[in-house]
């Protein structure tokens, strides 16, 4: 029987990948699988999986023959997993020693549908310890129960798939995959999703993700089109949302935090190609529209000045024909 199952997507990364799956066999227990998912990369990462297929303790290969995003490896990982227990890890990021069967402990004391961890951000030389944004450590909580306040940082703002561990009964209850496709954001309408419907959780004090930010090849540091889509990743979690018992009371959260993330965007415009640029503006405004605009409203008024007056600003921009989210 399979304890737990490790999905690690991996796409052009072999500067990393060798880390990774050293890290992996420093956690590798006889009842772990480690699903090794190549998202079609061109470069050598194929054979690098390949040896670790032959050489990693429970590792599973499965490549795709075309590129289709975070999202949509994680879901071919999850299709395949048979653990009692799912947790993710990416590519290019790596693991203390001993650090997974202390997760697996967590869980299966606390008895919960998943757990979310603290983790080490790794940028360059430099190391910072963030945590889940929510004080009460190692008891159960309703999901639900901690989506907000809307005006400060909650759970469902700290969005990393790798930062916890997942019973299998989500999988059953069809809550654990992903937005097929989405190439940015994915996880947004996946935390979301968790939160309102999942039926307990905890936080526990755990440091043992090192998560690597700047990697060149990540979407967070490329400005093309693949970013945009973080509309329809916030466009779900606005419609979902709108529809939960609680709407009323939850729709301020996801509202101010669209509208968060949409000033960020166009507050580093200039990473951005230009036509891209021209498409983020036409298709925030458009999402702006979209959005429940007493709600809105409300959102704008509690923010400071500058992001106020920008999202106002591009709320009253003329729709863009054929532009869509």
């Amino acid at each position: 029987m399979v304890k737990l199952s490790v999905i690690v997507p991996f796409y052009n990364v072999q500067q990393y990948a060798p880390d990774t799956l050293k890290s992996l066999r420093a956690n590798a227990r006889d009842d772990f699988e480690f699903i090794l998912v190549d998202d079609c990369s061109r470069d050598e990462t194929p054979d690098i999986l390949a040896r670790a297929e032959r050489e990693l303790p429970g590792a599973v290969y499965v490549r795709h023959e075309k590129n289709g995003g975070l999202a949509t490896a994680r879901n071919t990982g999850i299709d395949k997993a048979r653990g009692e227990y799912l947790t993710f890890l990416d590519g290019d990021d790596w693991l203390a020693p001993g650090y997974y069967p202390q997760l697996l402990s967590a869980i299966e004391d606390l008895g919960v549908d998943f757990v979310r961890t603290d983790h080490v951000q790794c940028t360059a030389r430099a190391r910072s310890i963030h945590r889940v944004p929510h004080g009460r450590r190692g008891v159960v909580l309703r999901p639900r129960d901690i989506i907000l306040p809307a005006d400060r940082s909650t759970s469902v703002d700290y969005a990393y798939a790798w930062a916890g561990v997942y019973h299998r009964r989500l999988v059953d209850r069809g809550l654990l995959h992903f937005t097929d496709g989405l190439r940015t954001a994915e996880d947004r309408p996946w935390i979301w999703k968790l939160h309102r419907e999942a039926e307990s959780m905890a936080v526990v004090g755990l440091l043992g993700v090192f998560y690597r930010r700047g990697v060149a090849s990540s979407l967070t540091q490329i400005g093309d089109v693949r970013q945009l889509d973080f509309i329809r990743a916030f466009d779900q979690v606005i419609t979902e949302t709108a529809a939960d018992a609680d709407a009323s009371k939850l729709l301020p959260k996801a509202v101010r935090t669209y509208c968060a993330i949409i000033s960020h965007h166009l507050g580093s415009i200039e990473r951005f190609e230009p036509q891209v640029a021209r498409k983020l503006k036409s298709m925030s405004a458009g999402a702006l529209r979209r959005m429940p605009q007493d709600v809105l409203d409300e959102a704008l008024d509690s923010m400071d000045v500058q992001r106020a007056t920008r999202l106002r600003r591009l709320r009253r921009r003329p729709a863009a024909a054929g532009v869509a989210a």
